[in-house]
């Protein structure tokens, strides 16, 4: 089963780090985000095989949105 990987703040999306089919470890960084002038690395929990990104360049996100799968 697919390891969602879940925004928890509102923010925009500075930089997409993983592409689709791409193998990650926990701990490896999904996307940046910024909030606040702060920049926040979204990590992935699991290790795995990046599935889909849902997220691009300048996107805001909110609170719940999905911004990645980990196969």
């Amino acid at each position: 089963m697919a390891e969602e990987v879940i925004a928890e703040i509102v923010a925009s999306v500075l930089e997409v780090i993983v592409a689709p089919g791409q193998s990650i470890e926990a701990g490896d960084t999904i996307v940046l985000l910024e909030s606040m002038k702060m920049e926040i690395p979204v990590l992935a929990e699991e290790s795995g095989t990046v599935g889909q990104v849902k997220v691009a360049v300048g996107d805001v996100i909110q609170a719940g949105d999905l911004i990645a799968t980990i196969d």
